[in-house]
């Protein structure tokens, strides 16, 4: 099995333009907790919901009221999100996938093509989980 079998292929993504609320209102809407950041359609950074979480939206109110908040809100996710991004390739295999989340406490890993660093897929916990199922449920019939 492969990161190609895995992916959940055309996920989501955000510009290095968008801005936190933009972020925030997505993940929100998708219900999804990692959103590849691209320049160009090339992957520049990931952004999850513990870079979100870093907001401290009680302090923003107490220091700088809501207009505080609102300068935080239109801050580029550029700014936020992780750079150092690991990714892999369709044809990484299940079991570098694995060892990858759990080196890296990443919780998704984008998939792109290896020579344009284009954005294919992504593939999280959630999607080895249910690989794993999967493989469960085969041994128990």
């Amino acid at each position: 099995m492969t990161a190609r079998d895995l992916m959940t292929l055309n996920p989501a993504t955000l510009t290095v333009r968008a801005n936190i609320a933009e972020a925030w209102d997505l993940m929100r809407e998708l219900e999804i907790r990692h959103v590849p950041v691209v320049d160009g359609g090339t992957l520049v950074g990931m952004l999850s919901d513990r870079d979100l979480a870093r907001v401290d939206v009680a302090r923003l109110l107490m220091a700088g009221g809501a207009t505080g908040l609102e300068e935080e809100l239109r801050t580029p996710v550029a700014k936020v999100m992780s750079g150092d991004v690991i990714s892999v390739d369709p044809g990484t295999a299940l079991g570098e996938i694995v060892d990858l989340l759990i080196e890296s406490k990443v919780g998704a890993l984008p998939v792109v093509e290896s020579d344009t660093r284009a954005i294919v897929g992504i593939v999280s916990y959630i999607d080895v989980l249910r690989a794993l199922q999967d493989v469960l449920e085969d041994e128990e019939d």
